[in-house]
C-alpha cells in the first residue's frame, strides 16, 4: 500500500478513535496506527479481573490517580507503560484491556493489551497463579485478528497488524515468583540453565507473534526485580537490600534475550525486534531517586510498603504515605505512574527510530 494510503488511513482511524496528540516524532510516511501489548502486570490494563486469581487489583487503593479514583485492573496509582506508550506515539492515552466487557469495536483498530498480572516467559508460572499464559494470550491475539478483519476487511486489517508496535513485558515473575521465591524450577535448574530456558521461550514466543504478522516488537528486558520492595523484603537480608541473586539471574537472562534478538532478527525477514534496556535505566532511579524527584526507593505506598501487593494492599490497609508522589513504588512490586512517567518518554524517544 502506498504510503500516501497508508497516511489516510491512520488520520481516518484517529478521527474515529480520538487519537491523542502524538509526542514522539517518527519518520516522514511512518505512522504506528495501534500498539499491542503481551505480558504481565507491569502492561496488564485489566485482563485479570475476568480470571479467577489472586492476582487482582480492581479495588481501591489502586486507581487512585486514574481518571479521579477508578481502579481498573491496572497495577498502579494510575496509568501504566502501555498507556503511557499510546499517549507518546499519539494514539489514544490509555490501551484498554481485550477482555474488558466494555471493549468497542473501534476500540480494537488502535490496539489492546492481552497481558496478564502474573505471567511469565516459562508456561510454568502463569499456572502458579492461574493467570493467562503468553500462549494463551498468542490465541486472543489470533481471535483480535479475525475480529479487525471483520470490521475492516482485510487490507485494511493488516496494514495495522504490519505497523503496529508490539510491546512485549515478561520475565520479572519468572525470576522472582517461580525461581525464587515458590522455588519451584530451582529444584530442576541453576540460574544459567533457568535462564538459558526463559531466553529460548522468549525466541518462540516472538517467532510466534512474528508468524502471525507482528514486524515492530519492542521486548523490554527484565528489571532489576531483586531492587523491588518485595524482593528486598524476601531476599535482601536484615537491613532489605537489594537482593542480589534476582538481579544476577536478570542479567543473565538479559543477556541471553539480546542474543536470542539478534538471531531471530537475521533470521526473520523485515523483522524489526528491538531490545529495550529497562533494567539500567529503573536501576538508576531506584539508587538515586532525589535526582528524578522522589524520596523513597525500597518501600512502596501501600500499607508497611514492604510485602503488600494485589489482594494485600486493599481498602483496609491502604497506602500510607503522606505524598505518593515521593515514592518510586505504589505497591512493594508495581511503580508509580510517575515513575513510569520519569523512564517511559527517554525510553520509546531512545529507541523509536530502531523500528523503522
Amino acid at each position: 500500500m502506498a504510503a500516501q494510503s497508508i497516511l489516510s488511513l491512520f488520520f481516518i482511524l484517529s478521527a474515529v478513535t480520538g487519537a491523542t496528540l502524538a509526542l514522539v516524532k517518527l519518520p516522514p510516511t511512518e505512522i504506528v496506527p495501534a500498539v499491542i501489548a503481551f505480558g504481565d502486570s507491569i502492561v496488564d490494563t485489566g485482563n485479570n479481573n475476568q480470571l479467577r486469581t489472586v492476582l487482582k487489583c480492581n479495588f481501591a487503593p489502586y486507581g487512585v490517580d486514574f481518571n479521579g479514583g477508578n481502579p481498573t485492573g491496572r497495577f498502579c496509582d494510575g496509568r501504566v507503560p502501555s498507556d503511557l506508550i499510546a499517549e507518546e506515539l499519539g494514539i489514544k492515552d490509555t490501551l484498554p484491556a481485550y477482555l474488558d466487557p466494555n471493549l468497542k469495536t473501534e476500540d480494537l483498530a488502535t490496539g489492546v493489551s492481552f497481558a496478564s498480572g502474573g505471567s511469565g516467559y516459562d508456561p510454568l508460572t502463569p499456572r502458579i497463579v492461574s493467570v493467562i499464559s503468553l500462549s494463551d494470550q498468542l490465541v486472543m491475539f489470533k481471535e483480535y485478528i479475525g475480529r479487525l478483519k471483520a470490521a475492516l476487511g482485510e487490507d485494511k486489517a493488516n496494514t495495522i497488524i504490519a505497523k503496529s508496535l508490539y510491546l512485549v513485558v515478561a520475565g520479572s515473575n519468572d525470576i522472582a515468583d517461580n525461581y525464587f521465591v515458590a522455588q519451584v524450577r530451582s529444584l530442576q535448574y541453576d540460574v544459567p540453565s533457568y535462564a538459558s530456558l526463559m531466553a529460548d521461550y522468549a525466541s518462540t514466543f516472538l517467532k510466534d507473534l512474528y508468524d502471525l504478522g507482528a514486524r515492530r516488537i519492542a521486548v523490554f528486558s527484565a528489571p532489576p526485580i531483586g531492587c523491588v520492595p518485595s524482593s528486598r523484603t524476601v531476599g535482601g537480608g536484615l537491613f532489605r537490600d537489594c537482593a542480589r541473586p534476582y538481579n544476577v539471574a536478570a542479567q543473565l537472562f538479559n543477556s541471553k534475550l539480546s542474543s536470542a534478538i539478534d538471531s531471530l532478527n537475521r533470521g526473520l525477514p523485515s523483522s524489526k525486534i528491538v531490545y529495550v534496556d529497562i533494567y539500567n535505566p529503573l536501576l538508576d532511579l531506584i539508587l538515586h531517586p532525589l535526582d528524578y524527584g522522589f524520596m523513597y526507593a525500597d518501600k512502596g505506598c501501600c500499607g508497611t510498603g514492604n510485602i503488600e501487593v494485589a489482594l494485600l494492599c486493599n481498602k483496609l490497609n491502604p497506602y500510607t504515605c503522606s505524598d505518593l508522589s515521593d515514592y518510586i513504588f505504589f505497591d512493594s512490586y508495581h511503580p508509580t505512574e510517575k515513575a513510569y512517567k520519569a523512564l517511559v518518554p527517554p525510553l520509546i524517544n531512545k529507541y523509536v527510530n530502531d523500528f523503522f
